[in-house]
């Protein structure tokens, strides 16, 4: 280890540690459900698995050309699957994973022969610019990275709709639920939110999350997004920090709102905590990632290439 003034120089740079490159961050607190103000309690279930199986999603964009000078053409990869687990081994649910290859650009920037050259690589092409096309062409790439992640939402969607209408047991899904449609009213699907960029606390309790114990959570509270359903939720700390984040290692869970009571919000937690072993090193989420989302990543970088 080099340091400098007691500053370890071997660390990662903030910059590899962000790579939303300072998206804006926030507080907006949610409706408490359990008590009148947010407070710590310690899990009160067994810590024993009760996940049927793993859904998660992947996206990959890569600028392959321009068209003209200012229009760049983006080549997006999504794919999304349901890892089933049964005696402890990990199999693909249903027909497999969804995966989908799109060529993604402005529609309005492109002329005859320019539609007619993209067109005649056989991949499909997507629209960027629904919106309104942004002028700058950096303006044109978040554009299509986002209609790339709109693609990876909805493949997600689609198989946690189609898992909760068969009913084959607890799905852990990674990341937030609330904008699944009828699967978010659903009492199988289990969202587990590892970033933190909006926190749904007052901003004097930020402290009482951040110093939450390994093992602990906060008391619940209700999330009402717009255009959105509205999910209970709260923070659980799943391990120990790593002394830099003061949010490594914790976790925000979600869950139907009509499926909330303190009883099953402390099973669910003890189901999240016995999902730390095995550890899915060597990701670096490592701390706040199940292992089962770990595999469903591999499979779809196996599969999607």
């Amino acid at each position: 280890m080099v340091s400098v003034l007691g500053v370890d120089a071997t660390a990662p740079s903030l910059e590899s540690l962000d790579p939303a490159g300072g998206t804006p961050v926030s507080v907006a607190p949610g409706s408490p459900l359990e008590s009148g103000r947010l407070e710590m309690r310690v899990v009160a279930a067994a810590l024993k698995p009760g996940f049927a199986a793993f859904l998660d999603g992947i996206q990959r964009s890569v600028v392959i050309g321009q068209l003209g000078s200012l229009v760049p053409v983006v080549h997006g990869t999504v794919g999304a699957v349901v890892r089933v687990r049964r005696e402890r081994v990990l199999s693909t649910w249903g027909d497999g994973a969804l995966v989908a290859r799109a060529l993604y650009l402005p529609f309005a920037r492109l002329d005859t022969a320019m539609r007619a050259a993209c067109e005649a690589g056989g991949v499909p092409l997507v629209d960027t610019g629904e919106e309104g096309d942004p002028a700058h062409p950096h303006g044109r790439l978040a554009s299509a990275r986002l209609a790339i992640q709109r693609a990876r939402e909805e493949a997600e969607l689609t198989l946690a709709v189609a898992w909760c209408a068969e009913g084959a047991g607890p799905l852990y899904v990674d990341g937030s639920i609330s904008g699944f449609g009828e699967a978010a009213l659903s009492p199988l699907a289990v969202g587990v939110v590892k970033s933190h960029r909006t926190l749904y606390v007052p901003a004097p309790d930020v402290p009482l999350v951040a110093g939450l114990e390994v093992g602990s959570r906060t008391t619940a509270f209700a999330v009402d997004a717009r255009r959105r359903a509205r999910i209970a939720s709260w923070y659980l700390r799943v391990r120990s920090g790593d002394g830099a984040d003061p949010f490594s290692g914790l976790v925000r869970v979600e869950i139907a709102e009509s499926a909330f009571s303190t009883e099953r919000a402390d099973e669910i937690s003890g189901w999240i905590l016995a999902e730390r072993e095995p550890v899915a090193l060597p990701d670096p989420r490592w701390r706040v990632m199940a292992y089962g989302i770990r595999d469903c990543e591999e499979y779809l970088r196996a599969v999607a290439g």
